[in-house]
């Protein structure tokens, strides 16, 4: 089982910008500075392989307890996913995810569930309430679910989930969890942190 990890690395103004542009970029990095550190706490938990792909470049000194640290490539955000799920497939063929760092709410339950959940199906999605996801899972990269996808948008789970369907890939979907992209999605999600960092 290989657990792949999508970071950005933490560059002022450059994190989080859409939730930036209502409530600052120092906020923001704060914010992110939190959601990699619970990401980082669920994960950690896990006993499984798990590879970190940063955004622009590998940092060595930090929390995760992975496998190994590559950084991201590819022209756009599906071309990157494609490319790393091909790569950890390539080492290890069996059942692979991938999420980011955006959800307070994800779990370690909910990601050993969705590991679970391959052993029956082809794919396993976690919708997210703005109309992405914050899961993916395969135990062959099928390039298709990253072609044609209007990426950060609110049609990317129901593009992919057609996709599922036009390929006939049995797929499972995991619960309706929400990603922090803008402000009133800290006011939607059901942990809530505070801009020190303390859980609240």
């Amino acid at each position: 089982m290989t657990l792949i990890i999508f970071a950005k690395n933490l560059v002022h103004g450059r994190v989080k910008t859409r939730l930036a542009a209502t409530i600052g970029n120092d906020r923001a990095m704060k914010i992110y500075q939190q959601l990699i550190n619970y990401t980082c706490s669920v994960v950690n938990k896990l006993d499984c392989n798990k590879m970190v792909y940063y955004s622009d470049h590998i940092e060595w000194n930090d929390e995760w307890m992975a496998t190994g640290r590559e950084v991201q490539c590819g022209e756009g955000l599906g071309e990157r996913m494609e490319h790393a799920f091909k790569a950890e497939l390539k080492k290890v063929d069996g059942k692979t995810l991938i999420i980011g760092t955006d959800c307070f709410e994800i779990t370690d339950q909910i990601i050993l569930e969705a590991f679970s959940k391959l052993e029956q199906c082809d794919v396993v999605i976690g919708p997210a309430s703005d109309g992405g996801y914050y899961l993916l899972g395969m135990k062959k990269c099928h390039s298709e679910l990253f072609k044609n996808i209007s990426w950060s948008t609110g049609s990317v789970f129901d593009s992919t989930l057609s996709i599922c369907h036009s390929l006939q890939l049995r797929y499972h979907l995991m619960p309706v969890l929400n990603d922090i992209d803008e402000e009133k999605d800290l006011l939607q999600t059901t942990i809530h942190y505070t801009s020190t960092g303390g859980k609240v």
